[in-house]
């Protein structure tokens, strides 16, 4: 079944996909209790992690050439990224209960694309906490690690390119429920599981594959360990101009495999 929202225009959906977050943001704002909860929640495990480091480099000068304040920003920026992704389109994990139950039919007849109705359905609130103290951690790396102030432009597109990968790549792990029917897809959690036990650790520890598989066919690299390689000093400089191609390459990636989900989308009950 083909999406015939397609046309429109990126104003009118930027429009709408604002428009759709302020009301869930307003939406969670009316019972306050349970936002400071989920946002609280959002903090204890990235907490635990920041411990875990500052107990490791106790005892450790550094891990594979990596000290402290750098594993730091390794570990801050992909909690951005998690958080920000859990903001932005918490939604996209519900893409599977939709096509199960046959919801999706009335988005598709809506003038709207049916991915950004989907994306923008729910917020993930513990992402507030989450986004708040992944920044703290990167900007206390970043001070730790002796970055300057000229190091700012590149440290600023890292995050943004780190959003949209992260982003896109759990969208396009999702729109798999349109073939592999269920109400989760479990290849969005294999991705975030390899991303929470690799990319908080130097790529260096890992095997060939794992590098390979991380960087060129997965590139869940570059939402954390490229950049902040490459601030650091780890990585050379023109490392950084395969940030913003692998977001490129993972936004269009994602809505062609939503696309070709919804082209092969055929209701509940058939």
């Amino acid at each position: 079944m083909a999406d015939p929202t397609r046309a429109l225009t990126a104003r009118h959906v930027g429009g709408v996909y604002g428009r759709s977050l302020l009301a869930q943001i307003r939406a969670i704002t009316e019972y306050p209790a349970d936002f400071w909860v989920m946002a609280s929640a959002g903090v204890m495990w990235n907490v635990l992690q920041f411990a875990f480091l500052t107990v490791l480099f106790a005892a450790v000068p550094d891990v594979a050439g990596w000290r402290y304040h750098e594993m730091l920003m390794l570990s801050g920026l992909l909690t951005v990224a998690a958080g920000s992704t859990a903001l932005l389109c918490d939604g996209i994990w519900s893409t599977g209960t939709y096509v199960l139950k046959g919801e999706i039919d009335y988005r598709i007849t809506r003038p709207a694309p049916v991915v950004v109705q989907v994306a923008t359905s729910h917020i993930g609130m513990q992402g507030f906490g989450e986004t708040a103290f992944g920044l703290v951690m990167v900007v206390y790396g970043w001070i730790g690690a002796g970055l300057g102030l000229a190091a700012v432009p590149a440290g600023l597109l890292g995050v943004a390119c780190a959003v949209v990968i992260e982003c896109a790549l759990i969208t396009m792990l999702c729109a798999v429920t349109f073939w592999i029917k269920g109400n989760n897809s479990i290849f969005a959690f294999v991705m975030l599981d390899l991303q929470h036990n690799a990319m908080t650790l130097p790529l260096a520890l890992f095997p060939a594959a794992v590098k390979i598989v991380t960087m060129f066919v997965l590139p869940v690299a570059f939402v954390n360990f490229v950049p902040v390689a490459v601030l650091t000093g780890h990585l050379g400089p023109w490392w950084l101009i395969g940030t913003p191609l692998a977001a490129v390459a993972s936004v269009l990636a994602a809505l062609g495999v939503y696309r070709l989900g919804l082209r092969s989308y055929d209701s509940s009950g058939h």
